[in-house]
């Protein structure tokens, strides 16, 4: 039986023009790629938005689907370009041109987790990563796009929510508002990828819910939001980073006591991101 390529979470009725989509929470991990790892099943983990897609499943309750990825990061890193291809990670691969995700080893196929310790001893065939990217990477794609067209033809637009979660460690020397460590990182792309006006109401949905909130520092958006963040098309992207201390025991990978606090502070946010993108259809607009 093959692994599931993604999870897709559709509500009994799509009612709004939003989109969710977790790209880093995938945690059904390969028996054989544990084994091979050089890491132990939780330092692999490392580099997971561990439980980011139950703290946003509340979307679906409120209308709006939630994609969410199988694979894990350390596995294959869907929020990368698919010719993203590290050389020291993938056998027969040549770099061609400057890319520092790719040399710090954070390529489609990553070569190293958080800290920069090492997934794994050698390299893959390049048969290994075409067939990790044929069987996760590509349809999640699709399905998203897939996603992202049915809102823009039923609405006339849509509005992707680019689910993460940062360790409290990137965060050292950022200040949000009044010089406090943000919790929520927004990132638009510095205007690029989202409407304003979505950004300005959702900074303010979560300011209002008691996050402490700053805007692309120090993410402000990578493959996904610079892909699918076409604003001037009727298509916005947001990615929306929250502090992973917040709700997590970061050293075990498992949820903190306060996770079932911070997930329905979230899910009133995620409410009103869904009550504000109940557009009227196109059908009805003509």
């Amino acid at each position: 039986m093959e692994p599931f390529s993604y999870h897709l979470h559709i509500p009994d009725t799509i009612n709004c023009g939003a989109v969710f989509s977790s790209p880093h929470s995938g945690r059904d991990y390969p028996s054989i790629f544990l084994k091979n790892s050089a890491l132990d099943a939780v330092a692999i983990r490392s580099s997971e938005d561990a439980f980011v897609d139950q703290l946003f499943m509340s979307a679906v309750e409120n209308g709006a689907p939630l994609l969410r990825a199988s694979a894990p990061r350390a596995y294959v890193d869907l929020n990368r370009s698919a010719d993203e291809l590290d050389p020291a990670a993938v056998d027969g691969v040549k770099l061609v041109g400057s890319n520092p995700r790719i040399s710090s080893g954070l390529g489609v196929i990553p070569r190293v987790v958080s800290e920069g310790r090492a997934v794994m001893q050698g390299k893959i065939s390049a048969k290994a990563a075409k067939e990790r990217l044929d069987l996760f990477y590509h349809p999640y794609h699709a399905q998203l796009r897939q996603l992202l067209d049915t809102s823009r033809t039923t609405y006339g637009k849509v509005l992707l929510i680019d689910c993460h979660s940062m360790p409290r460690e990137a965060l050292t020397n950022v200040k949000g508002h009044f010089g406090r460590t943000p919790e929520i990182v927004l990132g638009d792309r510095f205007g690029s990828s989202c409407e304003s006006a979505f950004v300005d109401e959702i900074e303010g949905a979560l300011t209002t819910a008691g996050f402490c909130v700053a805007r692309n520092t120090p993410f402000a958006g990578a493959h996904i939001t610079q892909v699918y963040g076409r604003p001037g098309l009727g298509q916005s992207c947001l990615q929306i980073e929250v502090d992973r201390s917040l709700y997590l025991d970061e050293k075990k990978v498992v949820k903190s006591g306060q996770f079932e606090e911070i997930r329905q502070r979230l899910s009133s946010v995620i409410a009103q991101i869904c009550e504000m993108t109940r557009w009227p259809t196109q059908l009805a607009a003509e």
